[in-house]
């Protein structure tokens, strides 16, 4: 019998290809297994602010007393990460018994079906959630939404976060396009929550096209406040003095608007208490988005990857206020718009640690130095290339003073790879780990 790191090493290779769009495939072994999620499920598409949307929703609606379960993907450190039932990491027991039964469907017919590695995990989770007593599912959609693993189920709500520019080659060269795969997750007659300020047309063209209730921030719901508290308005409902969610950073609130969209779309099936939306969003916690870590040097880590977030990630750095020097450890996959990424952080930043990653989609450290100094015009930033995340924190924390900042940003892999032992704790020339 296989162990989870031997079920994950097999589903690796089972494969030609990383990504494959398309959903016969899997559809097909989900039907095989007769895979329905017996509880009412939340789709979350979106180029940026999926995983904290998801957060959120899980804190509230476990705050309110429904049996949750959270798919989200990718992981920092381990797979289980992937799935949480009521806000804990799943046992990987319970993951290889998913496994067992989906390699059983697959391979049931004349010929086995080939799934890809993201296809077959979705399946073995969800056959997971089937199992469990549950009251709601959130799924995070992986990359795009209309031919992604995760739409073989028909949400009872959809969210389409903000849509930008990330995994061009798969979902489109503009936004129009790339909105046009991300509506996909939509249903007839259902309630998708768009809560991207500006979307793109296709998106709104979409939910008319094939009836779905369609809530558009500005028309449907708004929110106001000040720098202590904010409000929310909808269809018939309001909530006023509400603390600004738990999760760090001024695009949290576009999330929380729409998460809050969600629960009154499905008020009828899902009951929410006013205390419950406080209680969740004071309470929400999602490693890896802008997480400030207690030490000195301060540290921050954000899994931000594409331009959209590292705008994001600038905005909520300048807000930090004043630090002497910031040393970033940088690693990216080699196929991200590294560009516009590296110009607008580059202002920001004192010392560069670019790392290589475990992938073979990653860019080299070498490589993302290069072409950082192809466009530096600052005479006063510093660089270095590392084998690993770890070793590039390690060298930072070295250089840096107690008054510096270190920010980790990036990849999943460069934020997962100096979380391998824990939640860093930094205390002066010395890296200390503490137990996550």
């Amino acid at each position: 019998m296989k162990d989870l790191s031997q079920w994950l090493a097999y589903c690796e290779q089972l494969h030609p290809k990383n990504i494959d769009m398309g959903l016969d495939r899997v559809r097909q072994v989900a039907q095989r297994m007769d895979l329905r999620l017996p509880c009412t499920v939340i789709s979350v598409a979106g180029t940026n602010g999926k995983g904290s949307t998801c957060a959120m929703l899980e804190t509230i609606l476990m705050q309110a007393g429904y049996r949750t379960a959270v798919y989200s993907s990718p992981h920092l450190v381990h797979f289980e990460e992937r799935l949480r039932l009521q806000g804990q990491n799943v046992q990987a027991a319970a993951m290889v018994e998913g496994f067992a039964r989906v390699e059983a469907a697959r391979t049931a017919g004349a010929e086995p079906v080939s799934l890809t590695y993201f296809e077959f995990s979705t399946l073995a989770i969800m056959d997971v959630m089937r199992s469990a007593p549950l009251d709601v599912a959130i799924l995070e959609v992986g990359m795009g939404g209309r031919l992604d693993a995760v739409n073989i189920v028909d949400a009872d709500c959809a969210i389409i976060t903000s849509i930008d520019l990330d995994h061009m080659e798969f979902l489109g060269p503009d936004r129009e396009t790339i909105g046009r795969e991300k509506a996909g997750i939509m249903r007839t007659g259902r309630p998708v929550v768009v809560s991207d300020p500006v979307p793109p047309q296709s998106v709104l063209d979409h939910a008319l096209e094939i009836g779905a209730d369609l809530w558009r921030v500005g028309r449907d719901f708004n929110t106001s406040g000040d720098s202590q508290q904010w409000a929310w308005s909808g269809r018939g409902r309001r909530y006023s003095g509400l603390a600004y969610p738990a999760l760090r950073g001024a695009n949290q609130l576009v999330n929380a608007a729409g998460v809050l969209a969600a629960l009154t779309a499905l008020r009828e099936q899902l009951p929410v208490t006013a205390q419950a939306i406080r209680n969740g969003f004071a309470m929400v916690e999602f490693a890896g988005r802008f997480q400030i870590l207690p030490g000195t040097p301060a540290l921050v880590l954000d899994v931000a990857h594409n331009p959209h977030s590292v705008a994001a990630l600038a905005a909520n750095l300048d807000a930090m206020g004043y630090f002497p020097r910031t040393h970033a450890v940088f690693g990216a996959m080699g196929d991200k718009d590294l560009a516009p990424m590296l110009a607008r952080m580059n202002p920001l930043v004192e010392c560069w640690y670019f790392t290589d990653l475990p992938t073979p989609r990653a860019a080299a450290g070498a490589a993302l130095m290069a072409q950082w100094h192809a466009q530096n015009q600052r005479k006063d930033v510093a660089a270095q290339a590392f084998a690993s995340p770890l070793a590039a924190l390690e060298a930072a924390l070295a250089s840096a003073d107690p008054a510096d900042r270190i920010l980790v940003f990036g990849s999943f892999y460069t934020v997962g790879g100096v979380l391998q032992q824990g939640l860093p704790r930094l205390q002066g020339a010395h890296l200390n780990s503490s137990e996550k």
